[in-house]
């Protein structure tokens, strides 16, 4: 994470691939698993590097975006597209056939709640992965995430994780600044994805539950993680970077105060949220989430330190000077992402950005939680020991390793399945989160997810 050379600090650990691919002579056969605009767009980024690209196989859970996602691609580059009916592949399964699929590298860009079991499945397959972020929507998920990681870098596998400000030249540039203490140790950082509202999809006719949550993701906790860890994530990994460090602790407050979709009742996750996280060495950032029309609207990051500020992308204040000074570079991370991945598989040098990933989706996932009970959330990230060499936070206590899992037999899952999201049989709502009520180490009910039903 110190270095910003190359890929925002990703760590060379040396190639599975031939030198044939740095003549550009070889295929790089790519499967995309989620054909959204997100996943659709990664696989057009690739085409547009030195690269020879070619997308073999797709998955997603419903037919419809595979066909819009193949014919958006082949009006790109049609003759990178070489994909045909037989490695096509829909439902909650699919994506381990396309993985399954002759491939070199699988894009994973499915809702987050979906996003463990899948790279995790690519990963036992030897592929090199991107992933989009967030990388999972509960504890349990990331702990499997982070198993993952572990095993891709045993393989020399090449991973690359969807938060695109990493690659981009000013971003970097102004971290070097700060990294090297231009503005001294930072002691607070203010971080911001305040927007006025998202889609939403009405349910098709005949659908079961499962079916129209997995269309209409962003509303549901266990598949989205809510909007903290959907889109604030890249926020706050841009406040970790600059600390070069994680929380161990976060309270904070939200709700629905006005609802995404008008009367709420087709939708169970926060609108607004704020949360203070603070660090081991006892420096804080503050986080701002929200989805509210008519209202004050920012994304964006600033970090503060005993010497000066930093304004991210790319400047920084000392005190005293009267004005900011600004730090070259420039912007285009989905396509520098995507230009960095290829140009390092063509190269021979293989980085992984997972671990990286992982703990910043972490990092949201904690703030919502804390958001969502009302209470002080904590994680050991370092998992320190007193001087008896017991934890110093007990395990029942740390959020990453026993918070709620919002996705219990998802290996099971098909469209007869009972989703963990569930209405209230007297209101006709969706359950959503309470402070003050609502425990982040519970265990779902009983019936929720996993329970097949005939």
């Amino acid at each position: 994470m110190k270095s910003s050379a190359a890929v925002g600090g990703a760590l060379a650990l040396g190639s599975t691939f031939n030198t044939a691919h740095a003549q550009g002579s070889e295929e790089i056969k790519v499967a995309l698993v989620g054909c959204g605009g997100r996943g659709t767009g990664a696989v057009a980024q690739m085409f547009n590097t030195k690269g020879n690209v070619k997308l073999v196989s797709v998955a997603d859970a419903f037919d419809k975006n595979c066909k819009r996602a193949i014919d958006g691609l082949k009006k790109k580059d049609a003759n990178k597209v070489v994909v045909n009916p037989d490695t096509t592949f829909t439902g909650l399964d699919a994506y381990k056939k396309a993985i399954d699929v002759d491939c070199d590298v699988v894009v994973i860009a499915t809702p987050p709640g979906f996003k463990p079991q899948q790279f995790e499945y690519a990963v036992k397959q030897g592929k090199h992965v991107f992933c989009e972020k967030p990388v999972a929507a509960d504890a349990p998920g990331i702990r499997r995430f982070l198993a993952a990681v572990e095993s891709s870098k045993k393989q020399n596998l090449h991973v690359g994780i969807g938060l695109q400000r990493r690659h981009e030249s000013h971003y970097m540039n102004l971290m070097n600044e700060i990294h090297s203490g231009k503005i001294g140790d930072i002691v607070n950082s203010r971080v911001y994805w305040n927007s006025s509202g998202i889609w939403f999809r009405g349910r098709e006719a005949g659908w079961t539950d499962m079916q129209d949550q997995c269309n209409n993701w962003y509303h549901f906790i266990w598949c989205c993680g809510d909007q903290i860890v959907e889109q604030h994530i890249h926020n706050i990994d841009i406040g970790c970077w600059a600390k070069n460090a994680y929380p161990v602790k976060a309270n904070g407050m939200g709700g629905w105060g006005r609802r995404l979709n008008g009367d709420g009742k087709e939708s169970q996750i926060y609108d607004h949220t704020f949360v203070e996280y603070t660090f081991a060495d006892g420096s804080t950032m503050h986080s701002q989430g929200r989805h509210l029309k008519n209202s004050f609207t920012r994304v964006g990051e600033s970090a503060h330190g005993t010497k000066g500020d930093a304004y991210f992308p790319a400047a920084y204040k000392l005190h005293g000077d009267q004005r900011p000074t600004k730090v070259e570079g420039k912007g285009g991370g989905h396509q520098q992402e995507q230009t960095d991945f290829i140009n390092a598989l063509m190269a021979g040098e293989i980085y992984n950005e997972g671990e990286y990933g992982a703990k910043s989706t972490f990092t949201a996932i904690m703030g919502r939680e804390a958001c969502y009970s009302g209470k002080v959330v904590q994680w050991d990230e370092f998992d320190q020991k007193d001087k008896d060499g017991k934890r110093i936070l007990p395990v029942e206590k740390d959020l990453l390793l026993s918070g709620k899992n919002w996705t219990p037999g998802i290996d099971n899952w098909n469209w007869k399945t009972t989703p963990p999201a569930v209405k209230d049989p007297v209101t006709g709502a969706y359950d959503i989160p309470k402070p003050g009520l609502y425990d982040p180490f519970a265990p779902l009910p009983a019936g929720r997810g996993g329970v097949n039903q005939a």
